[in-house]
């Protein structure tokens, strides 16, 4: 039961439970840090268990309750907390410097303003038409609690996915809150476009979208390597590779540079499989 496979899979567990911690100390930043954690020790979790031969049923279940977790519940906060920051940004665009403790302290202020105005019925800007909107949030761990449990019993999903992971989902959620910290100091002056992307109705809407592609028959390419396919294997580590040439380059932008490269290797992966079936 305490193998050293399982014991990666509790701390995935564990990082997905800072996570959540983070986001309510308003270091939404550390929070995707966290989930980045928690995704390293659910890649080493598996890797581990093939290598020892230690993979079981047990293993399996424990791997879904803690992705649940990391990648259902955290970045479902991660949202929550972004989509009542993207009710008003005022505050943040008056102020001159905006420093990490700034940051930190906005996200609580926004966050205790919300909770005013929806539990205590104080008016303020969270009014009636926008105060139960960051709800829509939890349709994230609704989904991925579906998700993995379809993964579970779906014996097509053994080497490529059908439907988006939710590591992947949880990936692309964090992509918000650290784009936003890192470009709080120029917030004021960021394009038209980057500023309405990142409004409460827009993050809504983008929750809603990537939460039902994890139960969508999306066909997706697994990184998984595999001995006897070394073709796929090449693309793969290529993939890898040049997703990590990318980030000391693009930074937080390498988020959506690698999931555009995953994206396309997956539809080519996808016509390759058609293709050899045919």
């Amino acid at each position: 039961m305490f193998n050293i496979a399982n014991l990666l899979t509790s701390m995935n567990l564990i990082c997905g439970m800072l996570s959540i911690l983070f986001c309510f100390c308003g270091q939404l930043n550390f929070a995707v840090y966290a989930i980045f954690l928690g995704a390293f020790f659910d890649f080493a979790d598996g890797f581990v268990a093939r290598k020892l031969g230690v993979m079981s049923d047990l293993g399996k279940q424990l791997d879904s309750l803690s992705d649940l977790i990391t990648f259902g519940v955290a970045p479902g906060f991660l949202m929550f907390f972004m989509i009542i920051l993207g009710i008003d940004d005022s505050t943040l665009n008056e102020t001159s410097s905006p420093n990490q403790t700034f940051y930190d302290y906005y996200v609580l202020q926004e966050f205790f303003t919300w909770v005013n105005a929806t539990f205590h019925q104080i008016p303020n800007k969270f009014d009636a038409s926008v105060k139960f909107l960051p709800f829509i949030a939890f349709l994230i761990p609704f989904f991925a609690l579906f998700r993995l449990a379809k993964f579970n019993i779906d014996t097509r999903q053994t080497s490529s996915f059908i439907g988006f992971p939710t590591p992947l989902t949880a990936i692309i959620f964090s992509f918000f809150p650290l784009y936003f910290s890192g470009h709080m100091k120029s917030w004021g002056s960021e394009l038209e476009i980057v500023q309405l992307s990142f409004d409460c109705y827009s993050l809504a809407v983008i929750v809603i979208i990537f939460s039902t592609f994890m139960v969508l028959p999306i066909p997706l390419m697994s990184l998984k390597i595999e001995k006897s396919k070394s073709r796929e294997n090449q693309l793969k580590l290529f993939l890898i590779l040049i997703s990590a040439i990318s980030i000391p380059f693009f930074k937080v932008l390498s988020i959506p540079f690698i999931l555009t490269l995953y994206f396309i290797a997956s539809i080519y992966h996808s016509i390759k499989i058609t293709k050899d079936e045919i």
